[in-house]
């Protein structure tokens, strides 16, 4: 018999060390209720997206203009505590995509935390929350449940600056909606159930605006960045993203999400002509049509030759050595300012301006220090086979990709997303 949330959250909760009885404020965030929103709100039965179904929402889901994303360590190895965490989460998500008060944490007496008001009269803009379990949750005592046979840590890669800040994690939260206030009330909210349970590891924060009219949004490099993902509900898309049969079947309706933070160097990029642009992408920045087509759809013809009988489409160019792995790309920007900050014993360019690392005469001074800004792009690539979507693909770009001469991978993680739920039901309940 499958146990409601509300009979999951309201067993006893034990964790080691009797962890979950540690206090916090803020446990429940300010409804967003269609009421009380302002006419120019753009409240709606169109602004909400069901939590429920054979699939998470957030992955199908077209894509908001605003994401966060959390990783988190469990608190405790225990699958019984991972259940409940789990049923919380889903109570949560399920109040707060529908406007609604998020319920009382059975940690607290009643009335013991007041709500933020933090996101009083927005509507929910059509926030998602998805959620995705890492590798290690596979290693914990009572887990019986067949490990997703494609969920293994990432390798790494030729040219990757991993900074291990940013990856790992055993529970991943997307977080997306059309209002950036709204995410972070939604991880406001999320964060209140974790004490007890899990952890935050790393959080990453990103946008996307598509151009006026619609069309594919544009990355920090100004390239037109999802052009060949296949289009939501069709046979391809299915067949690259969702489970495949040999899956375990408490996984059907899941998929894998490779994370990957990608640093860009938008100076060296600026400085980089036109031209040269179009050709380490394969592709024309204005309207992101292949150099051998028109429009931006037009499939590209590896073949073609110059007039001296050079390929049109370099060998090294990035469409090239991307070309042919079907995954969903679902990314987004981030523009988190400068690298490193004068902090923790950096030279004062007042006192000793030949020992600062902007002091004229140095290459960042005369980039104005755009050298140092770490903006790129939060790529996040969903499918059901990464050994021979992402993996195969990122071994190909390592190995000879022009690109590469302008960006940094600085974080990875993989997670298996969680098949869908319906009413009653809760994000992992054919997991745990």
């Amino acid at each position: 018999m499958t146990l409601s949330r509300r009979a999951l959250l309201g067993s006893a909760l034990v964790t080691a060390g009797g962890a979950a009885a540690i206090g916090f404020a803020a446990a429940r965030v300010a409804p967003l209720t269609a009421d009380a929103a302002s006419p120019d709100s753009g409240s709606g039965a169109e602004d909400v997206i069901s939590p429920f179904g054979a699939h998470q929402a957030g992955v199908a889901t077209p894509q908001q203009r605003y994401a966060t994303f959390v990783a988190t360590d469990l608190a405790a190895q225990d699958a019984a505590l991972l259940r409940r965490f789990l049923a919380d989460v889903s109570d949560t998500v399920v109040a707060i995509v529908h406007g609604e008060e998020t319920p009382p944490s059975p940690l607290y007496p009643d009335d013991a935390v007041t709500p933020t008001d933090y996101a009083t009269g927005l509507s929910p803009s059509r926030l998602t929350v998805t959620t995705g379990v890492g590798p290690r949750v596979f290693d914990l005592p009572g887990i019986s449940r067949e490990r997703p046979r494609r969920l293994r840590p990432l390798p790494e890669f030729t040219g990757d600056h991993l900074d291990p800040r940013w990856g790992g994690g055993d529970l991943l939260f997307q977080i997306c909606a059309d209002d950036p206030q709204v995410v972070s009330a939604a991880m406001r909210a999320l964060r209140a159930r974790m004490p007890g349970y899990a952890v935050i590891r790393w959080t990453q924060t990103g946008f996307l605006t598509p151009p006026k009219g619609g069309g594919t949004p544009r990355n920090m490099f100004g390239q037109k960045d999802g052009t060949s993902n296949p289009r939501v509900g069709t046979a391809q898309f299915d067949d690259a993203v969702w489970s495949l049969p040999d899956e375990p079947s408490w996984f059907r309706g899941g998929t894998y999400l490779v994370f990957r933070k990608i640093r860009m160097m938008t100076a060296k990029w600026d400085l980089t002509a036109r031209d040269e642009q179009d050709a380490v992408m394969g592709r024309r920045r204005t309207d992101g049509s292949p150099l051998t087509g028109k429009t931006e759809f037009d499939e590209p013809d590896f073949e073609a030759a110059t007039a001296g009988g050079e390929p049109v489409i370099e060998p090294d160019a990035h469409i090239r050595r991307a070309h042919g792995v079907p995954m969903l790309r679902r990314s987004y920007n981030y523009d988190y300012g400068l690298l490193t900050a004068m902090a923790g014993g950096s030279p004062d360019p007042l006192e000793h301006p030949e020992d600062h690392p902007h002091a004229p005469g140095t290459e960042e001074h005369h980039h104005g220090g755009h050298g140092k800004l770490d903006v790129g792009l939060l790529f996040c690539a969903y499918g059901n086979d990464p050994d021979r979507q992402f993996i195969a693909a990122q071994k190909r770009l390592a190995e000879q990709d022009r690109l590469n001469e302008f960006i940094q991978h600085t974080g990875s993680a993989i997670f298996a997303i969680l098949p869908g739920f319906g009413e009653g039901g809760y994000a992992g309940d054919t997991l745990v």
